[in-house]
């Protein structure tokens, strides 16, 4: 499938949303958006072309079903031609020894009474089926490369000034442009948190013992160690460690680095061989302190950047999509000022508390079972075996792990906005 070609940079134009950033949020709020009758720019730094190149990204991402239900909706789902169902989640605890704990917690899809607990996809593959939805829709328009170099708040207008000499007059500007979000710098919005110690060693790998269609969250004293199932037998690797050890594991042959990741997971996937070079993410806690300002919003890692423990951080990001896409429609359809404070702050609320749950949850998992405190251990350990026994506990779980706990937006119901 050829890309689309950029739209045309005219010298000006407005339109009802424009939104700072056309990755993976900033994308699928703007198919959403112009899907639903408002019109939508899109400014990019990136060519539409490059993020579809094999060598940009080797990175995958676990869609919770929640999420694969509103790509449905959307009409993004059927572009998708390669996506591995993830049928099973283990979460198990291990020693210094790398000996798992005999006692682990595991649900499945007959927890959450769905198809698949979720659904792994190459982050390529989401983009060329988002860049194929984009194009059918004539009210969006993708500006790229360009960059919004600084924009203007007057009266029901926000006007984006744009590094290619252009601007766009919006009644909304989105900040969807990830974790070092000019947009909230412009406005001066604090942000809390801290960067952890960790970053992830991000790879691909064969197993020879296959998966299964299981995603695994191992926690191992130096940090937790996600093997997430791929289609013909491979595996998206996270091991969130110390970063100067990630670094090191990083530089190895790939011939050892499978070697380390076979003896780091006690060969529960026989050898594992390398099918992707190794990439090093710095880790860390980030949350705006204010999502909404006069006719601008937070997106995606704009707004939050949380510890990658169970792959939440896109599946965040996408509800930030669902649940401001819904408020927006909302307020168009019954002639509400889309830009105004009393809008969005409906949206604001409405996420604030999960994305805040999800991030200090993550915050604590993490504290608490990368370390080797006997105690500490003992309880984790029980704890797990105690809630596998349990069905309704394991219901939980499963129902938070794909994304459907809480009051969720029509698209994450699998319901069309318009």
């Amino acid at each position: 499938m050829n890309p689309p070609s950029p739209t045309a940079r005219p010298a000006s134009i407005d339109v009802d949303v424009l939104v700072a950033g056309g990755g993976l949020v900033g994308l699928t709020l703007a198919v959403a958006l112009s899907g639903a009758g408002l019109s939508v720019a899109v400014v990019d730094r990136l060519p539409p072309d490059q993020p579809l190149e094999t060598s940009f990204d080797g990175r995958a991402s676990a869609l919770s079903f929640a999420v694969w239900r509103m790509l449905g909706a959307l009409g993004i789902a059927q572009h998708i031609t390669v996506a591995e169902p993830i049928l099973d989640i283990v979460v198990t605890d291990a020693d210094r020894r790398r000996q798992p704990s005999p006692l682990s917690l595991q649900f499945d899809r007959d927890d959450a009474g769905e198809e698949a607990l979720g659904w792994m996809v190459e982050n390529r593959h989401i983009r060329v089926a988002l860049d194929a939805a984009a194009a059918a829709r004539p009210n969006l328009h993708r500006l790229a490369p360009d960059s919004v170099e600084g924009f203007d708040v007057d009266g029901p207008h926000v006007t984006a000034r744009l590094a290619s000499g252009g601007q766009v007059r919006a009644q909304l500007l989105v900040g969807a442009d990830g974790r070092n979000s000019q947009v909230r710098e412009a406005l001066k919005i604090r942000s809390y948190g801290w960067p952890y110690r960790q970053s992830a060693l991000v790879t691909t790998v064969h197993l020879a013992a296959g998966h299964g269609g299981t995603a695994y969250e191992m926690f191992l004293p130096d940090g937790p160690l996600a093997v997430l199932p791929l289609s013909e037998d491979r595996a998206n690797i996270v091991w969130s460690q110390d970063s100067r050890l990630a670094q090191a594991r990083a530089g190895l042959a790939p011939e050892a680095l499978g070697h380390d990741l076979t003896q780091a997971t006690g060969g529960a996937f026989g050898a594992m061989t390398l099918v992707a070079p190794a990439d090093v993410w710095p880790l860390e806690l980030r949350l705006a302190a204010e999502w909404v300002r006069p006719r601008v919003t937070l997106a995606g890692d704009a707004a939050h950047v949380i510890h990658p423990l169970a792959g939440q951080g896109l599946n965040l990001g996408l509800k930030d999509v669902a649940a401001l896409a819904d408020v927006l429609v909302a307020a168009s359809r019954v002639g509400e000022d889309i830009g105004s404070t009393l809008v969005l702050d409906r949206y604001a609320a409405w996420r604030r508390a999960d994305t805040v749950t999800l991030a200090l949850a993550c915050e604590g998992f993490t504290r608490l079972f990368s370390n080797e405190i006997g105690p500490l251990r003992m309880l984790r350990t029980a704890g797990l075996g105690l809630v596998d026994t349990v069905a309704p506990a394991r219901r939980f779980f499963a129902r938070h792990a794909g994304g459907a706990a809480g009051d969720l937006p029509r698209l994450l119901r699998g319901e069309a906005l318009a």
